[in-house]
């Protein structure tokens, strides 16, 4: 397999690495919501270490406004 080269293809790889593991996961007997908590923690601790928690702060001050305009939501009908 070629390493891809595009922002979007290292995303698209990403995800695909991440949803397979989740799957494994639950398969394991992990709850839904404790990998989404664990999930959550793991991901935004790695912004701070990169980015500060000045910069994670106002990234996730923005959260409720896109996650309202559906852009987390997968094969979902928006509520």
């Amino acid at each position: 397999m070629s390493e891809p080269t595009t922002p979007e293809a290292r995303k698209a790889l990403a995800l695909d690495l991440i949803l397979d593991a989740w799957a494994e996961a639950l398969n394991a007997g992990v709850e839904a919501e404790e990998l989404a908590s664990v999930a959550i923690f793991a991901a935004l601790a790695d912004m701070v270490d990169l980015h500060g928690e000045a910069a994670v702060a106002a990234f996730c001050a923005e959260l409720p406004t896109r996650v309202k305009a559906g852009e987390f939501s997968i094969g979902r009908d928006s509520e």
